[in-house]
């Protein structure tokens, strides 16, 4: 009986059961986990990944980006603690060019859509940072971009294939153990690990990502606060008024934004605790290396500090029994008990997921804090993975803007500029010129370029001259540092010399001990243009493009190797460098001498003089010529025709045209043919003809 049951098992409908039971069970899972192709792949939803996302998009690539909450922009769903950004928000400028308005818009991406500019979503000079979460959703969704959300990336190493674009595929496995296979891996995960010092008694500190930040909880209290960045001092500004004093403890000296040029310093909207320690209102600043310290909790439930050889010494007794320093120094700074001691020292970058195989960190105490990555922002240990946003970093680390969004959008876009040629072999984006718009050029892109001012001493416009330089082609924000990289990133060629235009404060005024406010700091005259101490345009010029070894050499304090010319563009209150006499005439001087031309524009009669007294012809004149457009008539120059027997005078022309049936033209005084002249054509307006 039990054979005649089992045996539809095993006849025709049960052998199909059991094939399919197999399938199941088996197959299907191995085709649900196979790795899932992508092209590129973007890890993190946050404003950097984002704009990377849109350049993608707007190429046509294949992409996808992971996000491991279920919206983007998560990080801002819950930092900074107290709800106000430092990024400002300034919507009225004066000016109507986009562009020109970016410069102080720190918080929009960049998209061919105006709806998607910040100043849509807040009223406030530092918005909220629940407006950046909307913004942030707003862009994903109305660009339609790829992002799969509530995807955490668990893992990522890398696979060898010797027909992958950069020799291997990057393999990213997420929570649910889906694989995906990527070409080229784009890192935008931001700093999320809190920084933390071990010292004893460490545990007893609360973290600046989970203290409250409800004053209430701090009324009447002493507080001692670990840290000496925006973090610390947001939490100092939230409750310094309730508390009996707050003590702020770090190993340097405070850094003032508007003394070292670096946003991520100090700002001023949050430095109020220096004004209470200054005017002696209870609260004070120390320094003091965390490492040598120890907290030490009695039974009162009070912190204390003292040195950690003493906590080392005593390893074995009570907390009563440890010493003190007070008790050999009386005046001690830190001798009073402390209620909380609260831990703000900053975010470094998430290595767990990364496969020692990447080779993203070195160990030293930069690559702890930030992975290790070249000057075009790709890893120094694996070709093909670039780091973008506030990770990347390392490259300007207090010198430039490139942590914060109204940097990074920038470099971000160099990052797919540099990928697009790579990879599909589209040329970095330039316009061609006359020689004689060199100057106009120039002066356009310093008064409204976004990029370069933001991003100044890392992203540069390039100016590439062509033979003979009767042409050039102008190449925007462009990393300095990969500069004798720059045939092989752009697809260009920097054969006839070239112009590099960035943007420097001065060599000696900016620094945390620096006096920014001395009398004589302004300069104001063109020929100590050299002197200018405030932003401000300064052009190089390389008769050859620099080496690679010229650039890693190059002097010390330089953005670039020492050039053939250097010019500084004097710098202006109003950062409006159009003044005829002190920034344009300079500058086009400047040119001048390094290309031994003429830029200026003529009238058409002034080349005709030229042509009779030069043997070489400014460029303006030229390409008149060549255009053949030859001169326009003035009456000046008609006279001039007249006056030396090549053209006949009008009125008298006119005077004898009835008399006889001869054309005009066809002989001259004397019955000499008359030389053909030239076809009159006059502009359309004097702007035309200059």
């Amino acid at each position: 009986m039990g054979l005649s049951t089992a045996a539809p098992l095993w006849g025709a409908p049960g052998l199909l059961l059991t094939i399919a039971l197999h399938l199941a069970l088996y197959l299907r899972p191995a085709q649900a986990w196979a790795p899932v192709h992508r092209d590129y792949c973007v890890l993190g939803a946050g404003p950097a990944g984002l704009q990377m996302a849109y350049f993608l998009q707007r190429a046509g690539r294949d992409y996808m980006v992971f996000e491991r909450a279920p919206v983007p922009g998560s990080f801002f769903t819950r930092y900074p603690r107290h709800r106000k950004l430092i990024s400002i928000n300034k919507r009225y400028t004066g000016k109507t060019n986009a562009e020109f308005n970016l410069r102080h818009d720190w918080n929009s991406l960049l998209s061919h859509d105006p709806r998607l500019l910040f100043r849509h979503y807040s009223d406030a000079y530092y918005p909220d940072a629940n407006d950046m979460v909307r913004y942030l959703s707003d862009f994903a969704e109305r660009l339609g971009l790829h992002v799969l959300y509530n995807t955490t990336i668990a893992h990522v190493t890398v696979n060898k294939d010797r027909g992958a674009w950069n020799g291997h595929y990057f393999i990213l496995t997420d929570h649910r153990g889906q694989a995906y296979q990527c070409s080229v891996l784009l890192v935008a995960t931001g700093l999320s690990v809190p920084n933390q010092v071990d010292f004893p008694g460490s545990e007893y500190v609360d973290g600046y990502e989970s203290v409250s930040v409800d004053p209430k909880d701090f009324e009447g209290q002493n507080v001692l606060i670990l840290g000496r960045g925006n973090s610390a001092f947001e939490t100092a500004e939230n409750i310094f008024s309730v508390t009996n004093f707050i003590h702020m403890l770090s190993r340097s000296r405070v850094r003032l934004s508007w003394a070292t040029h670096y946003v991520g310093d100090l700002r001023a909207i949050n430095n109020g605790l220096l004004d209470t320690y200054q005017l002696k209102s209870l609260d004070g600043l120390l320094e003091s290396d965390l490492t040598d310290l120890a907290i030490v909790k009695d039974h009162k439930g009070k912190f204390h500090i003292t040195l950690k050889l003493f906590m080392e010494e005593f390893f074995n007794q009570s907390s009563d029994a440890i010493p003190l320093p007070q008790d050999n120094n009386d005046n001690f700074a830190m001798r009073v008990a402390y209620d909380r001691v609260i831990r703000c020292l900053g975010w470094k970058f998430d290595f767990s997921i990364f496969s020692k195989s990447l080779r993203l960190s070195s160990g030293s105490e930069l690559s702890e804090k930030y992975p290790l990555v070249r000057a075009s922002y790709e890893s120094k240990g694996s070709r093909g993975l670039f780091i973008l946003g506030t990770a990347s970093h390392s490259v300007d680390y207090r010198k430039s803007a490139g942590g914060f969004i109204h940097g990074f959008r920038y470099t971000v876009r160099a990052v797919h500029r540099l990928l697009e040629q790579r990879h599909h072999g589209v040329a970095w984006p330039s316009t061609e010129h006359p020689i004689t718009h060199l100057a106009s050029a120039i002066i356009r892109r310093i008064n409204e370029a976004s990029g370069l001012y933001q991003m100044f001493s890392v992203l540069a416009d390039v100016v590439l001259l062509k033979e003979n330089a009767t042409t050039f082609e102008y190449l925007e924000e462009f990393p300095m540092q990969m500069l004798a990289q720059l045939e092989t990133i752009t697809g260009k060629r920097a054969r006839h010399g070239l112009f590099v235009i960035n943007m420097e404060y001065g060599r000696n005024y900016s620094g945390p001990d620096k006096d920014v406010f001395f009398s004589d700091r302004s300069v104001g005259h063109m020929e100590d243009a050299w002197l200018s101490n405030f932003l401000h345009p300064v052009i190089y010029y390389y008769r050859h493009l620099p080496t690679e070894q010229e650039v890693r050499f190059r002097p010390a304090g330089w953005p670039l190797p020492r050039p053939s010319a250097l010019h500084h563009v004097v710098e202006d209150f109003l950062t409006d460098w159009t003044a005829p006499v002190g920034h344009i005439l300079p500058l086009r001087r400047f040119l001048e001498n390094c290309l031994d031309t003429d830029l200026r524009s003529f009238y058409a009669e002034s080349c005709f003089l030229f042509a009779l007294t030069h043997q070489k012809l400014p460029p303006f004149c030229q390409q008149g010529y060549l255009r053949t457009q030859g001169l326009v008539g003035t009456e000046s120059l008609r006279q001039h025709g007249v006056d030396s027997g090549l053209l006949w005078d009008s009125a008298t022309m006119g005077q004898h045209q009835g008399a006889s049936d001869q054309r005009p033209g066809d002989h001259g005084p004397g019955g000499h043919p008359l030389a053909p002249g030239p076809p009159v054509s006059p502009f359309n307006s004097n702007k035309e003809e200059l």
